[in-house]
This record gives structure tokens, sequence and C-alpha cells, in this order.
């Protein structure tokens, strides 16, 4: 298995960057607020900078050691890097400017030009030039170039940041497709916790040039201080709870698909993936209604038993409630108002029922979708 480990310390006039830590196969997302130090560690990785400390391996392969005086040049590297612009060259066109990124491959078996072409959907691009071209269908032939090197490891540094949100929607899919046919390490850099969320199979936070927390990206992003450090305490309406399940089955009368995990079940319309196919949900707090009684005739399906672990004040005039469920032992985080909770007579260890009126479907579904339940 290629492991990428990263030990580097720089300092950048008043900044200073200590990070660590290990990206495997698959993709790791490095996310934080602006200006705290990601962009400066993908470039410390690719050999851009010479940082003052560290210690930088790839599958065992030492790329830097500071001890040891040890430091491979960037074109030695065997690298993949996309950047936040395509910067492809303008005088060539998609096809020369693929054929640029085969002349620069390394020694690892190449995907073949066919294939990348196939699954960025570029052929019907081949004889436009640059200038041409859409943000989005820029950014896959850029996409394109970096994975015709073969390179052993892929760098992407806010890749969507330039993009408006339909080109955003319209890449999506082909990033997800690369992290299902890619077997090499795979580092995203994004301030935007949706990207992170559908794309990253572990995830890095990092706030003013350190580590603050690393892990599974359900176990770390729905933390309360890591989701008000990267959305700010004001975005209430960003707020929720990351779920991974599995598809138990698919009713295909009714339409629907029915999902397990933590614990529960949800209902969503059918899903285009097959029975066991891992899912990853995203429940806005907002969509998250609380009822103190077991609920009945509803039209919404997807009720949650559980009692509240938390009650923290959410803004002037809301309330972050705090739902542990009855089985297998899930947070689900929803907003009521002040006057809600009050009336309500909320209470830690109080028994309640969640009732989930809209679900995000994130991960490799293909596209980002939103179910209602009722």
């Amino acid at each position: 298995m290629t492991i990428l480990s990263v030990e580097l310390t720089q300092r950048r006039g008043a900044f200073s960057l200590d990070v660590g830590f290990e990206a495997p196969p698959g993709v790791t997302g490095i996310i934080g607020r602006s200006g705290a130090g990601k962009t400066m560690t993908l470039q410390a990785i690719a050999g851009l900078i010479h940082p003052d400390s560290g210690h930088i391996s790839l599958g065992g392969e030492i790329f830097l050691d500071t001890e040891r005086n040890i430091f491979v040049p960037p074109e030695k590297r065997h690298i993949g890097y996309v950047f936040q612009e395509a910067r492809l060259f303008p005088h060539l066109t998609v096809m020369r400017n693929l054929e640029y990124g085969l002349r620069r491959r390394g020694p690892e078996t190449p995907i073949p030009r066919d294939e990348v072409i196939g699954l960025l959907d570029l052929r019907h691009l081949l004889e436009r030039q640059p200038h041409g071209l859409s943000g989005g269908e820029a950014q896959r032939v850029a996409i394109g170039r970096a994975l015709l090197s073969a390179p052993r490891l892929l760098l992407m540094d806010e890749p969507l940041a330039s993009l408006d949100i339909g080109r955003r929607r319209e890449i999506m899919p082909f990033l997800e497709a690369l992290h299902e046919r890619l077997a090499l390490p795979i580092v995203f850099v994004s301030h935007n916790m949706e990207e992170v969320v559908r794309l990253a199979d572990r995830v890095v936070v990092v706030e003013r040039g350190r580590v603050v927390a690393s892990g599974g990206v359900a176990d770390v992003l729905n933390r309360i201080d890591i989701q008000n450090l990267i959305l700010g305490e004001a975005d209430d309406d960003s707020i929720g709870t990351i779920l991974d399940m599995r598809i138990e089955t698919h009713d295909d009368d009714e339409s629907l698909t029915e999902l397990s995990g933590a614990g529960f079940r949800l209902f969503v319309p059918r899903l285009p993936r097959p029975q066991g196919a891992p899912v990853r949900l995203r429940l806005r707090a907002r969509d998250v209604t609380i009822a103190t009684e077991a609920p009945r005739g509803l039209s919404v399906q997807n009720v949650i038993e559980g009692e509240i672990e938390t009650l923290d004040k959410a803004g002037k005039s809301d309330v972050d409630v705090g739902i542990r469920t009855r089985e297998g032992g899930a947070t689900i985080r929803a907003l009521v108002t002040s006057r809600a909770a009050r009336l309500l007579k909320l209470e830690t260890g109080m028994p309640v029922w969640a009732l989930i009126k809209t679900v995000a479907i994130a991960g490799s579904t293909g596209s980002r979708q939103t179910a209602e339940s009722d």
C-alpha cells in the first residue's frame, strides 16, 4: 500500500506551519478556512517550497528529510498537481494539452489515454482551444493532463474554488469517478465542507497552521467545534449530521431505497446503486423536526427515536439540539427556535423523536440528490 507520510514545519513571515498526517490510497481531504496553511502544505509535498524542517515520504521513498539533507526536486517526485485554475497551454488544443501529460509520465503504469478521455468525457472537446472551454471543461482537461503523467500521488488544490455552483455540480461526478477508479493517494484541499463530505474517505482539519483534528469524515466533521470552525458560528443553515450507511434493499414498486446503519433505517427515493453499496448522508439540522411524543398519522416516514443529549444556544433565536439515537448511539442534530424549545420544555435526558424531512445524499452516488421523506 502506497502511503503518503507528512511531517513538516515552515515559517513565512508571521505565519508558522507545523503539520503532520498520513494519506493512504483514497481521498484525504484537507479542510480549513482561508489562510490556514492548506496550499502551503500541498506546495511542500510537491517540492515547490523547501520546508524549514520535516520529513515527507511516499510508499517508503523519501522526498524530504531535513536532518539527512535530502530534498528530491519536484520533477522527480512524479506527482500530479491540479491547481485552482486549469493553467492549460493557451496555444495548444485539448488533445495537445493532454499529450503534454503523457510526455511527463513517470515510471508508474499510466492509465490509457482513451480511458482518461472517456472517464472525464473529453472526446467532444479534443480539437478545441482552451479559450473555447467552460471553467468546468477546462478543469476536467487539467485533471486529465495530470492523470496522463502517471502520478504516484494526486494533489488537488481547491480545483472547484474558481467555478460557479453550476460548474461545480457539473464536475463533481467526474471527481467521484476518479475516486472509484484510482488506487493511489489523492489529497484534496478545500474550504468547502460539502465537497469534502462528498468526496473524502478521511479528513484533516487545519487551523492557523496546525492540525486540529483528523480521522474519518463523519467522526471529525460531526463535531460541533469543527463545524463551527469551518462554517462559522453564524452559519446555522449549514450545520448538520453526517451518516455513513449502506443500501439495504430497493423497493421498485414504491421506487424507494432502504438504507441501514447507525442503528436505524431510512427510506429515500430509489438510488441508482446496488444493494450493499455505501451511501453517505448529510442531514441539515434545520430539516430535522422534534416530537416529544411518538408521532402518528404523519406523511414524514423517517422517524428516529432517541433522547436529548445536548442543548446549546445557537445564535440569537435558536437552540442546537443533540439527539442520541436509542439504537446505535449516533447523534443527530436538530435546530429549533428558542420559543419551540421553551414550549416543548426540552431538557437533556428527555425522550424525543426526530422527524427527518429531507436527506441530502453525498458520497459516490453519481450526483448530489435531495430526498424528501414524505
